[in-house]
């Protein structure tokens, strides 16, 4: 498959044979210039060996180069892992002539395996040499682990009378839940940008998209976003606020919601995308929490992969989250149709089961009736063919 990408980008993937071979496991990002770089990682207090190195690297704001594997996350590795993590980055910036600080690096799969390392070693020179061949699919392809298909996003907008573009590609299927939700995100663009209004316009994009996702309630060790931004469409740098930041942000913003829903549509053995809407709630952290409940409750999804109008279990979520509420106050509605209101049944269950039982897509609607703020989550059903997926992960 072919995309737009930004202006000076290229790419390459190798075999590193990582967790077993046969497969592109090792993906090379370049910047032909300079980039501007925004970065947000994971929350998780156990955090990867990668992820520590890129903290430190995103203090400058700058970077050339991103070197990521699948199939190891470099994650409970020790100090080994940290060693492994910057021998990574040192080697891919010798063979670029870069400094060592330019180059990110980044990981996911198996947790506590070391890396190995004499296989990414011999990987790296011909993985340099192949930069004039590669895509940003075969990026995708190769960052992906239980995913079953690349994830990708790419626009075209016009800045100051200069076409220029914004591509990104995301992985992760499961263990996908906020801050940030296993997930990688990579987004490469040629406009020019001051690091204030990048940092900004990609906090926003990501609190809207990746922090309003879950899959299965499980934090990730390696959760990272990078953002490059080369300046090679040679506009004059968008500066926090006015028109252009606008434009940029509303891009960047609908990229990112787009891989949302691309994780969440390849959950693990999900058969269903379930949009979850909390509205007219005391505060707007009040409808997030409450949304983000109902979302993570396990009875909740495996009641909507069966087809079960069970509001009771959603009432139940509700009373756990933590928010101000009143159950005489609730109403809760799955695609349009009311089966609670005011806290009792409606009586329509039978006719809401019908209209999942008919589609792949699942709007939950639960309305507090007690202020005006409102809140969105998109997750998946709970299937057998998740807990297929996990128990095997490692076999």
């Amino acid at each position: 498959m072919t995309y737009n990408t930004p202006q000076g980008f290229s790419f390459a993937v190798a075999e590193a044979a990582i967790k077993k071979p046969g497969r592109k496991d090792l993906a090379l990002i370049t910047s032909e210039k300079e980039a501007i770089v925004s970065a947000l990682f994971t929350t998780n207090a156990i955090k990867a060996a990668p992820v520590l190195v890129d903290i430190k690297r995103a203090r400058s704001g700058i970077g050339r180069a991103i070197i990521v594997n699948s199939g190891n996350a470099n994650a409970c590795t020790g100090p080994q892992g940290l060693r492994d993590a910057e021998e990574m980055a040192a080697l891919v910036a010798n063979a670029l002539g870069l400094r060592p600080s330019e180059v990110y690096v980044c990981s996911t799969g198996v947790i506590g395996a070391p890396m190995p390392m004499d296989r990414i070693r011999a990987a790296i020179k011909p993985l340099v040499l192949s930069l004039t061949n590669g895509t940003l699919h075969n990026v995708a392809e190769a960052i992906m682990t239980t995913d079953t298909f690349a994830k990708v996003s790419t626009r075209v907008i016009e800045i100051e009378g200069k076409k220029a573009t914004i591509s990104a590609i995301a992985k992760g299927a499961g263990m996908i839940c906020p801050n940030m939700a296993t997930m990688l995100c990579f987004i490469l663009t040629d406009i020019a940008v001051t690091k204030k209004a990048l940092d900004r316009a990609l906090k926003d994009a990501v609190q809207c998209s990746f922090n309003s996702i879950t899959i299965d309630g499980d934090m990730s060790t390696n959760d990272t976003v990078l953002a490059f931004a080369n300046g090679m469409a040679q506009n004059r740098p968008i500066e926090y606020r006015g028109k252009d930041y606008e434009t940029f942000c509303n891009c960047l913003s609908e990229i990112c919601l787009e891989l949302a829903k691309m994780i969440v549509k390849d959950g693990e053995g999900a058969t269903k995308f379930i949009t979850i809407d909390v509205i007219n709630a005391k505060d707007n952290s009040d409808a997030k929490m409450a949304a983000y409940c109902i979302a993570n409750s396990m009875l909740v999804k495996t009641a909507l992969y069966g087809n079960d109008a069970n509001w009771g279990r959603i009432m139940a979520a509700l009373g756990y989250a933590g928010v101000s509420l009143k159950a005489d106050r609730v109403d809760i509605s799955i695609n349009g149709i009311e089966i609670a209101h005011h806290g009792l049944t409606t009586g329509r269950d039978a006719e809401a089961q019908h209209s999942m039982a008919g589609s792949s897509d699942i709007h939950l609607m639960v309305d507090l009736n007690l202020g005006r703020a409102k809140g969105r989550v998109f997750t998946c059903d709970l299937t057998e063919g998740y807990v297929k997926v996990n128990a095997e992960y490692r076999t």
